[in-house]
């Protein structure tokens, strides 16, 4: 359909099949916002869903433990990781819920509670990608080199785990910021170091040196956590 323009120029109603149209409501390319890999959380959406993850870590250690301690006469413990025990092979799943007594529990924690919340800023897909690689062989490692005849069980593989993602994610990511973060945590909490040594009786320095492989493999793996990268505006170009 055409029309006389008002110096008589024709004027064209037809859609053009070549002008892009507006994106409208579900269509285009466009991300869900705090959903998904790190670059889709705005800033409120990070701080949302770390203090969730951190807050439901903290719930079901504490709640297990509790369960265990008064209901199970701490019973619960013999669903730990048996060392190349196939009954007990379900324990790579179960261990990290479990602890020893209220020490154990606190002493994994309050630790705990700050990497999983720097984690849980990179948003919940990262989150849960660390954790499951940190928790596999974590696991599956103590199972196969922990020692015939023992009993693994506590967080401490997940917080090693953690703890060694934060400190190299950095450098993986090429960001100068999360690299800056895992220094800061490194120098904090050097004195973990020990942990991954046999130097100290009945503690699984399996766990703690699998775990800590576990986020190393994480940093070079997931791409879910890359930081958002300021994009250069195009060349205007130019006008005769």
């Amino acid at each position: 359909m055409t029309t006389s323009g008002p110096f008589g120029q024709q004027q064209s109603h037809e859609p053009n099949p070549f002008q892009p149209r507006p994106a409208g409501p579900g269509t285009g390319h466009q991300p869900v916002l705090n959903k998904g890999d790190s670059k889709n959380y705005t800033r409120t959406g990070r701080l949302k869903t770390a203090a969730s993850l951190t807050v439901g870590f903290l719930a079901v250690e504490w709640i297990i433990h509790i369960i265990n301690f008064l209901f199970f006469g701490s019973e619960l413990g013999q669903y730990g990781i048996h060392p190349l025990d196939f009954n007990g092979i379900w324990g790579i799943f179960t261990a990290p819920l479990l602890h020893a007594n209220f020490e154990h529990l606190i002493g994994n924690s309050l630790p705990g509670a700050v990497f999983c919340f720097l984690i849980g800023l990179s948003g919940r897909k990262a989150w849960w990608e660390v954790t499951i690689i940190v928790v596999l062989i974590a696991g599956v490692g103590t199972w196969l080199l922990g020692g015939p005849g023992t009993s693994h069980i506590g967080a401490s593989g997940v917080v090693y785990g953690w703890l060694a993602y934060l400190i190299v994610r950095g450098i993986f990511n090429r960001s100068l910021s999360q690299f800056l973060v895992g220094l800061g945590l490194g120098f904090a909490y050097s004195g973990l170091i020990w942990g991954v040594l046999p130097i100290y009786e009945g503690v699984s320095w399996q766990g703690h040196l699998f775990g800590a492989i576990g986020g190393i493999v994480a940093g070079m793996v997931i791409t879910s956590d890359d930081p958002m990268r300021k994009v250069k505006p195009a060349p205007r170009g130019v006008m005769n």
